[in-house]
């Protein structure tokens, strides 16, 4: 490996770890501002986005030009394929905060009501479950990335327990139709972002052992 090759290498995994923990504190802010009411903090993470798209590009383009100068092979191969993978997980993730700050904003102009399931339960899975993929990655440790895939099914059971108990409240409450989708798409959002967690994982597995487990069952 040359000294120019290993310096590109770095600059890669030093920018996907800014980008990781920029994303993870965008997710934390988004549910900040619904959980508080919180206007200014869901702008801040509407406003951020483009640094996190701009970061993403980068790092497309850096990942890129290192396959077409260097033509790595082994793992240094895996690393960058794992890196445009994760690197595009994250940009996602990034989008569903906005979703969730967007989501908050509406909710704010409306009517007070009493949210219609344990929003913070589910969100502290799902922010459990980002922050345990992003440490997997940093330490490559597939035994982290193994209990993310496997906390999937959990967040999966609590959004579809959202929409049973939503659709119940529609019945129940009519003239509050509007801000009940509203919290249905807050659900939704945070069981993508479990899954987005869940594929980063998934990629750190085969960067650590050059195995693809995706619609593989996780029996570690």
């Amino acid at each position: 490996m040359t000294k120019h090759f290993e310096r590109e290498l770095d600059w890669l995994k030093k920018e996907l770890l800014e980008l990781s923990a920029l994303v993870e504190e965008n997710v934390v802010k988004s549910i900040q501002s619904l959980k508080n009411r919180d206007e200014v903090l869901a702008r801040e993470v509407i406003n951020g986005d483009d640094v996190v798209d701009h970061s993403e590009v980068a790092l497309e383009e850096q990942c890129l030009k290192i396959l077409a100068l260097h033509q790595p092979v082994a793992g240094d191969l895996r690393f960058i394929i794992s890196t445009l993978k994760i690197n595009n997980e994250l940009e996602r993730i990034a989008d569903l905060a906005v979703n969730i700050a967007e989501r908050s904003l509406v909710i704010m102009r409306q009517k007070v009501i009493d949210a219609p399931f344990d929003f913070t339960h589910m969100s502290q899975k799902s922010r459990f479950m980002l922050a345990r993929s992003i440490e997997s990655l940093i330490k490559m440790d597939i035994t982290l990335a193994h209990e993310v895939c496997q906390a999937d099914d959990e967040v999966d059971e609590l959004n579809r327990e959202v929409y049973q108990r939503v659709y119940k409240l529609i019945k129940e409450q009519p003239d509050n139709v509007e801000i009940l989708i509203n919290y249905i798409s807050v659900s939704r959002h945070l069981e993508r972002i479990a899954d987005y967690a869940t594929n980063i994982a998934e990629d750190v597995i085969y960067l650590v052992e050059g195995k693809i487990i995706r619609h593989q069952p996780d029996d570690s």
